[in-house]
């Protein structure tokens, strides 16, 4: 398993594994607004074949009010479903985490989950060390609350 720093030429991969998996999809145009815009903050991973089997989509938060510290924004992240349970969300979202404090000097990441992603909640409270900050009702397009998630980084 390679993962990488996503390029410009991984969007239709990266679509086409957010369309098997997830029910918030974005329009190519998104895709590559994050990834001209913040393009070290984005990863995939590739099996042997070079085929993208998860990616994460992340930025930086834009227009902070006076004196509010730079944080990143985890958009979006998917693994394909035989890809499961190898570590692969974690190691996709650890790249990303580290290039938010070494290139941006973000003190924190923030995220949505579903509330009913019990497999993601895992991975962002058990494994990751994320805590909930807030409850965000109707967050989803189909009307379910979303968890608005925070992790700090060590200074």
């Amino acid at each position: 398993m390679n993962i990488r720093v996503a390029r410009i030429d991984d969007t239709m991969g990266m679509q086409a594994c957010n369309l098997q998996n997830l029910p918030e999809n974005y329009t190519m145009k998104y895709y590559l607004y994050h990834l001209l815009t913040w393009p070290t903050l984005s990863y995939v991973a590739e099996d042997s074949n070079g085929r993208i089997v998860g990616y994460i989509l992340a930025k930086m938060e834009e227009d902070l009010p006076e004196g509010e510290r730079p944080h990143g924004h985890v958009t979006s992240i998917s693994v394909l479903r035989s890809y499961r349970r190898l570590g692969i969300a974690k190691k996709l979202m650890v790249q990303s985490q580290e290039a938010m404090a070494a290139m941006y000097r973000a003190d924190y990441v923030s995220l949505h989950v579903r509330k009913s992603n019990r497999a993601a909640l895992g991975l962002y409270r058990d494994t990751l060390g994320f805590t909930v900050k807030d409850i965000e009702k109707k967050y989803y397009a189909d009307g379910e609350d979303a968890y608005a998630m925070h992790l700090s980084f060590a200074s």
